[in-house]
């Protein structure tokens, strides 16, 4: 017969070896290599995408511009005329105009444009990576392996930062090997770049905290990137080679290396230490909020919904504002300032950089004024472009996260559901191409006295309009029929972009600049406008809503 002791002592589990306690700070990483590992697989096309376009990009410019400006005087007369302070705002510093080499011509105008669209790959990868993950649920899963708090924001970074590495690396053989320029000055440039980049990178991880959306963290993040390139712009107009108010942008820091010029390290330093700064702050603020949570808590809405609120377009309107308003203030940013160029001896300093070589010439043609106005008013369409396919693309994360499935579900119609979205994509091109460039171009000619007429710059947004209507149609084609290949819209903004720039370089046959619709739409103010083009697009674009439209009504959803 057996004692209760006895019992109980065989009852009891065995008693298990003492195990070390592993460190807070090691298990708030744990499985960050495995997370690499995937991220890197999972953003493998659009990590090859970016940094190959932006390392190609870096050898054609030094070719092409060693081809465009091949002697000593071209390129100092291009030094004079970006000798003021637009130049200056939208260029750098001008370390080195005294003496303009390929080099120099290369740091000066294109540093600030790569370090901003190096930035923006890195803030749309952070965002996509960390906070969009933990919004879908899909983070609060993986958590519940043996995931360390912050590991999935570790290999996020760490994920970009070896993208940027890439760049700086490539992108420097490139430029050596085809432009012939000095070793140690192009690798610091492109490291300063990568850094600057890593910089809004772990700017994001704090922005990421901050909101529950990552269209939020995101648009916080661009915020960053616009105060910076206008704090540094102004800050370099104000005093030669840059006052203090230029020292407080990221950018500056990168150009004040003065590459080419006379090389110095050290501001590369003050990159560094915001870095770790900034990821020092996202650690630390993650640590003092829920998962799913956000420390800026929004307002909580009224019981009840307006009436004017029940519709899907109502709907799409409030999920795509704060994109629109952010694209709306950058399209200012940059098109506004442009503005200022045409003042009242604009004609006299376009001129000159017409008559530099026999491709500006054939650029600028008879009138640089009305060549100038086509040239931005082109820039903002594609800008525009880029808005309108990433709007339209929107309801194919609201399909796949089941949320179009359930707005279905009430009384409302597939038809109604896709036009919806498709209308606060056109809605939101016309308002770009009017309100965030054809109005700050008309502004700033105005502010600079120019003469400039409102009437061409509306008569060229509405023609551009047609044009990103033909895009917003065949993007809806693609996700109406073919769902899996919605991201061919991307290839067709290439082409668009392609077409527009290189197809002449190129000599691309007509039948391959047919495939753009701004090819049709021409370079209006500077040639006049085709109607029957006009007219062409705009039976394009109906035919291909029409097929959208039929399309999305036959298929089943994917979700919800």
């Amino acid at each position: 017969m057996s004692t209760p002791t006895a019992d109980v002592a065989r009852q009891a589990p065995p008693a298990r070896p003492a195990t070390a306690r592993t460190p807070a700070s090691t298990a708030a990483l744990a499985g960050t290599g495995y997370l690499l590992r995937f991220m890197l697989r999972r953003n493998r096309v659009r990590l090859a995408v970016w940094t190959g376009s932006l390392v190609a990009f870096c050898g054609y410019y030094v070719v092409a511009i060693a081809a465009v400006y091949p002697t000593a005087a071209d390129r100092q007369n291009r030094a004079d005329s970006i000798a003021n302070a637009g130049g200056t705002l939208l260029a750098g510093p001008g370390y080195g105009l005294e003496d303009y080499t390929i080099g120099r011509m290369f740091a000066n105008e294109m540093a600030l444009w790569l370090m901003a669209l190096l930035a923006t790959m890195n803030i749309l990868l952070i965002a996509r990576n960390t906070r969009a993950e933990e919004a879908s649920g899909r983070t609060e899963l993986v958590r519940a392996l043996p995931i360390g708090r912050h590991a999935g924001t570790v290999a996020a970074f760490l994920m970009v930062m070896i993208a940027d590495a890439a760049f700086a690396l490539f992108g420097s053989a490139l430029m050596i090997s085809a432009g012939q320029l000095a070793a140690a000055d192009t690798f610091t440039l492109l490291t300063g770049v990568a850094l600057t980049a890593l910089v809004f990178a772990a700017v994001t991880t704090v922005t990421s905290q901050l909101t529950v959306h990552s269209r939020g963290a995101s648009g916080l993040a661009f915020a960053a990137l616009a105060a910076a390139v206008l704090i540094r712009g102004i800050g370099d107009i104000q005093q030669e080679h840059g006052s203090w108010l230029s020292w407080l942008s990221p950018i500056a820091w990168t150009q004040q290396t003065r590459p080419y010029a006379d090389v110095r390290l050290w501001p590369l330093g003050l990159s560094v230490l915001a870095i770790v700064v900034a990821l020092v702050v996202g650690a630390v603020l993650a640590s003092r909020r829920d998962l799913g949570g956000a420390l800026l808590h929004g307002r909580p809405g009224p019981a009840a919904a307006a009436p004017s609120l029940a519709s899907p377009f109502a709907l799409v309107v409030r999920q795509q504002r704060a994109a629109l308003l952010w694209w709306l203030v950058g399209c200012v940013a940059m098109f506004g300032p442009a503005g200022l160029f045409l003042g009242a001896d604009s004609g006299d300093a376009l001129q000159r950089i017409a008559e530099q070589n026999e491709l500006t010439e054939t650029i600028f043609g008879d009138d640089p004024i009305l060549a100038f106005l086509a040239i931005m008013m082109l820039h903002n369409a594609l800008a525009v472009a880029v808005f309108t396919t990433a709007s339209v693309l929107r309801v194919r994360t609201e399909e796949d996260e089941g949320r179009l499935g359930l707005g279905l579900s009430r009384p409302t119609s597939r038809t109604n559901a896709l036009l919806a979205h498709l209308a606060v994509a056109g809605i939101g091109a016309l308002v770009l191409l009017v309100a965030g460039g054809a109005l700050p171009l008309w502004a700033g000619a105005s502010l600079s006295g120019g003469d400039t007429s409102l009437l061409i710059l509306l008569k060229s947004a509405g023609a551009f309009a047609l044009g990103i209507a033909v895009l917003i149609a065949f993007t809806a084609v693609l996700y109406a029929w073919v769902p899996r290949a919605s991201a061919l819209a991307w290839v067709f903004c290439g082409i668009i972009v392609v077409e527009r720039f290189f197809g002449s370089v190129l000599q691309l046959p007509t039948a391959v600049k047919a495939l753009s619709p701004f090819w049709w739409v021409g370079s209006y103010p500077n040639a006049p406008l085709d109607p029957a083009h006009l007219a062409g697009l705009g039976v394009a674009a109906a035919a291909l809503l029409a097929l959208a439209v039929a399309g999305f009504r036959r298929r089943d959803l994917s979700a919800g």
